[in-house]
């Protein structure tokens, strides 16, 4: 049985790096696409009525990639309740990554990183600007645009050191007093948090 798993795994591993191949080489269509099968099932079920739009015929075109490495990285970062930077030429951009710190720069790698307390500085010449980012997703394109997403997010010169000291003390208070699992995790994560604000501002 042994020797048939690993023949089976053998033959994966020949398989696989062609796999990665195609992937990582496959373009990204520049223009949105129609849901065709969408249309025809919807012809089927009711031919005298035009199909109505989906999402996918709602959706931007993106932009082609390019054949070189552009100078700037273009980055949108936006909040639930406005758009922090819209379009806005940098040349580069770090978002907390829950797997490190992640530098992002024109020409980097397409990536989806989920993103963890800590400081969002974007780059601009000798400009730097930092925000504190509770958490989301930062999603890198080929073409070199970067669209970051943030549940909550506040420029580091706007925290209050003070109140950063008090949430910490008292969500330490509440994980060393709490009794049940939700109680500890809702302390976990506000020490978490605190720990990370406490650690932007002393950088």
């Amino acid at each position: 049985m042994l020797r048939h798993a690993a023949r089976r795994l053998a033959s994966r591993a020949a398989v696989a790096p062609t796999a990665r191949r195609a992937l990582a080489t496959a373009e990204v269509p520049a223009e949105a696409a129609e849901d065709s099968t969408f249309v025809e099932a919807w012809k089927k079920v009711a031919p005298n009525l035009e199909p109505p739009k989906t999402p996918i015929s709602l959706m931007k075109p993106r932009p082609p990639t390019p054949a070189t490495i552009p100078t700037k990285l273009t980055v949108n970062f936006v909040l639930p309740y406005k758009s922090e930077i819209a379009n806005k030429e940098v040349d580069m951009v770090i978002v907390p990554a829950t797997t490190g710190q992640m530098g992002v720069l024109p020409g980097h790698v397409a990536t989806i990183a989920e993103l963890k307390p800590g400081v969002l500085s974007v780059h601009e010449g000798n400009d730097v600007t930092k925000y504190f980012v509770s958490s989301g997703f930062a999603f890198v394109h080929a073409n070199s645009i970067a669209d970051i997403v943030a549940v909550e997010a506040v420029p580091v010169d706007q925290i209050d050191p003070a109140l950063v000291q008090k949430g910490l003390a008292d969500f330490t208070a509440k994980l060393g007093s709490a009794s049940t699992d939700l109680e500890k995790a809702e302390a976990q994560i506000g020490v978490d948090v605190h720990s990370a604000l406490n650690a932007a501002l002393t950088s």
